[in-house]
This record gives C-alpha cells, structure tokens and sequence, in this order.
C-alpha cells in the first residue's frame, strides 16, 4: 500500500491492535476493518494518511447514493472512518462536508400475536428453544442472550443481568418462570460440560475488558462460564487459546425460521422480531412505556413509542364506516 512505512505495521494491523487495547468486541473490529478496506479499495488503494475529508465525504454519499445502504450502515462506516483517522493515524478527519446522509425510513416493526409465538415455540425443542423463549420472555436482543453469564442468571430473585448491551450499558429484566425448570436442567448439564473441560486441560472462557489481567484464574470459574455455550471447542483469534465461546447465532435463527414455516405463519419475522412482541405484549397489557424502556435498554423513549403504534387497530384505531353497516 503507498505511504506505508516499511518498518512500521501494516495499516489494518495497527487497526486491529488499537481496537484490541480498547477491548472492542470481536464484531466490532472485523466490522470496522472491513469498512476500512473498503474505503481504500474505493480510492484506489491510497493510503488513508494522503486522504482526509473529502474522500472520507465521497465514500460516505457513495455508500448512500449508489449503494443505498441504511442510515445505520452509513453511520457504522463513519465510526469506523473516525476511528481510524483519531486513533491510529493521530488526527481527525476533519469537517464533513456536503455528505449526502441515507433516507432513514420509519418502519412499523413485525410483531407476532401470542396464538402466532405460542404455535412457532411449541415446534422447537432442546437449547434453541430455551433461547427463543428467553427473547420472547424478557425482551432481550439475541447476542445479549447468548453472551449470558452463569453469574448473571438468578434464579432465587427471578432476575437476568445484562451486561454490556447496546450502548455499553448494564440493565436487567425479569426471568420468566415457564423457563425455570428448563433453564436450570441446562445449566446441570453445562456445568459438566465445563468440568470435563477442565479435566481435558481446558475450560478457559474470554473475559470483558481487562479482567483477565487482573483476575488472571478467573477464566476457568463456573460463574464466568456462558449459560448457552458452543457445542465445540474453537481456538481464539486473537490470543491464540482454545476455548469454548458462546453459541453461534445461527442456531436459534434456523429453529425460528423452520418453525415458522411450519406453523404456516407468513410474516417476515426473526429472532428480533421475539423482541418487538415482547415490548408490544407489555403495552397492550397496561404496562408504562417508562417501565418498557427500561427493560428494553432504550436510552429514548421515543424509541419506545413506535410500539404503541403497532397497537393501533386498523387506521389509528378508528372503526371501518363498512364494519357499521
């Protein structure tokens, strides 16, 4: 690449341990890496320290114009543009200028009836089962389902802690008893799991943030260890260790999605779809959009107030003239 240094790192190395000393997620840098390159790859392969705000300005009206990516997408790619300008390069980007910024489009979200979840959970089975019970029980986004501790599950106060949500931020919500039997039949048999592990020479977990540091055994306790964790082994791609890490999304996702078509249901619906309807079923039971913003994780009301559109029977609750004839 032009203007790289050859006794330095390489570009997207430099990236990559700059997220890494931030504890970013995983996600996160493959995300932002991946913008990255795009972004040189759509200059031509110039390096990014001979570019600035205008190339930064055209790639982000192209994503929109050409592309015609989200408001979300864009957004992403910024962040990920300014990241590497502040924190790598040692400089800002500079003023945005004459950014054409992508349509954001006000979307009713899909949400299922109680007869529709009830007749998709009861043909699924096992560990999807349990997850997809736990999105529609207590609202939670399915990565912040998967990312569960054994620590964050308490079954005495019927409470999950979720950690490191959206936004980095801490809250917690109910646990749905029709789980509980399930859910600690589970855990019974991860903590084998676990324990064999141990025994092989392994069960070490990823810790959040710098806890590894400074707990430095406490990767392999049982309280650190995930509720819903991979049926294999992987090795880390960042530290090298083999370790257990969470279950991979698409299990659940493939059990909803086949579930689904068995119940002969014809929304376009997911594993976030769980969530709307949890918000949804919450309002039409009397609950306060305050306590449904809480529970949700939502930093604006006003994110929790497109549900009470979805309430709305018909348009805007009106009776149909036709209906009165």
């Amino acid at each position: 690449m032009s203007g790289e240094p050859k006794n330095e790192p390489k570009l997207l190395d430099r990236v990559r341990g700059a997220l890494r000393v931030r504890h970013m997620k995983w996600s996160t840098e493959k995300s932002y890496v991946s913008w990255i390159r795009r972004f040189i790859f759509f200059h031509g392969k110039r390096h990014p320290a001979e570019m600035g705000a205008p190339e930064v300005s055209a790639f982000l009206t192209h994503l929109a114009t050409k592309k015609r990516v989200s408001p979300s997408t864009q957004n992403q790619a910024l962040c990920a543009l300014v990241f590497l300008y502040k924190h790598v390069l040692g400089r800002d980007v500079g003023e945005l200028e004459d950014v054409v910024r992508a349509k954001r489009r006000r979307r009713i979200p899909v949400v299922l009836t109680r007869d529709e979840v009830r007749d998709i959970l009861r043909r699924v089975g096992g560990v999807p089962w349990l997850v997809l019970t736990l999105l529609y029980g207590t609202g939670m986004r399915l990565m912040e389902c998967l990312r569960l501790r054994v620590q964050d599950i308490d079954l005495a106060r019927n409470e999950i802690t979720i950690r490191d949500g959206k936004g980095g931020k801490d809250r917690r919500t109910m646990l749905p008893e029709v789980v509980k039997p399930a859910l600690q039949a589970h855990l019974a048999k991860v903590k084998l799991i676990h324990q064999r592990d141990l025994e092989e020479g392994f069960g070490r977990v990823e810790l959040p943030g710098a806890l590894a540091r400074k707990y430095p055994a406490a990767d392999k306790q049982w309280r650190w260890q995930y509720v819903f964790p991979s049926t294999t082994r992987s090795r880390d791609r960042r530290s090298g260790i083999v370790r257990r890490f969470f279950m991979s999304p698409s299990t659940p996702q493939r059990a909803l999605k086949k579930a689904i078509r068995a119940a002969g249901i014809h929304k376009h619906a997911s594993c976030h779809t769980l969530r709307h309807s949890f918000a949804t079923e919450l309002l039409r039971q009397g609950y306060d959009i305050r306590t449904v913003q809480e529970l949700l994780g939502h930093a604006n009301v006003n994110t929790t107030m497109i549900y009470t559109h979805v309430l709305n029977r018909g348009g805007y609750g009106v009776e149909s003239p036709a209906d009165v004839l």
